[in-house]
């Protein structure tokens, strides 16, 4: 749930949010030059779950030109709220089937196209309002049996066919490895999704261009930036600690 703030926790919240980007942006610029790329490079997507609208549009003055959320009521619900005229509205998160009709037409992307089925109904909803919606399709790099996402070796049947539909754009991948790994692990989960994402673009498929691969959260996202990431997704390190027993 979001939180209600008054007006001093508002103010303070503003406050905490300028200094930690000023660290994030730090932190992206160094990993991205240690891995020979420029700090301009690499996107910095704000992850909003819970984190109330006045904040997400304080974080937008301050720079933020992308956020994402993970949940279709809550973006629905906040939707009319985010200073769209400035940033780009991503959904970040698993996304049921007969949901796609609430995302069509009002973000720029959704990250976690992840089946045939899901891709289908994208591509027939687009087709209906007649817009292109980008997608970046979701790797189950860790292999874990509960979490969303194609296992590696169904990702070059899945990109031949989602390829194929029409009113979608398949702009990189996007991954996710399992939390609390060993670092060395994480890297290794990484790489794999560098490798992939590599492999995937030098191929040159028609309807795939490979801009985008999007792993690394707040706790890792130097790692993931060193190791090929260009898309990081950061909730708690910009936002703070989400509060889920506040009421909205």
């Amino acid at each position: 749930m979001m939180e209600k703030l008054s007006s001093e926790e508002l103010e303070q919240r503003f406050a905490d949010v300028a200094e930690n980007l000023k660290v994030i942006r730090e932190n992206m610029a160094e990993a991205a030059v240690q891995s020979g790329r420029k700090p301009e490079s690499i996107t910095l997507l704000a992850a909003t779950k819970t984190v109330p609208v006045e904040v997400i549009n304080r974080s937008i003055e301050l720079g933020v030109d992308h956020i994402g959320e993970n949940r279709v009521q809550e973006l629905t619900s906040k939707y009319d709220s985010y200073l769209l005229s400035r940033c780009k509205l991503h959904f970040i998160g698993h996304l049921q089937v007969n949901k796609v009709k609430y995302l069509i037409g009002k973000v720029a992307m959704i990250e976690s196209v992840d089946s045939m089925k899901l891709a289908n109904e994208v591509s027939r909803l687009s087709v209906k309002n007649g817009v292109t919606t980008d997608v970046l399709l979701e790797v189950n790099i860790g292999r874990e049996p509960n979490k969303s996402g194609i296992l590696p070796e169904e990702l070059p049947e899945l990109l031949e066919g989602v390829a194929a539909m029409p009113a979608i754009k398949i702009r990189g991948l996007m991954a996710i490895p399992p939390a609390g790994a060993p670092e060395a692990e994480t890297i290794n989960y990484f790489l794999q999704m560098n490798k992939y994402f590599i492999d995937t673009k030098s191929k040159k498929m028609d309807n795939v261009a490979m801009d985008y691969l999007s792993m690394g959260m707040s706790a890792d996202y130097p790692l993931a930036i060193r190791a090929g990431a260009n898309l990081v997704r950061i909730g708690t390190a910009l936002y703070g600690p989400r509060n889920y027993n506040k009421n909205i």
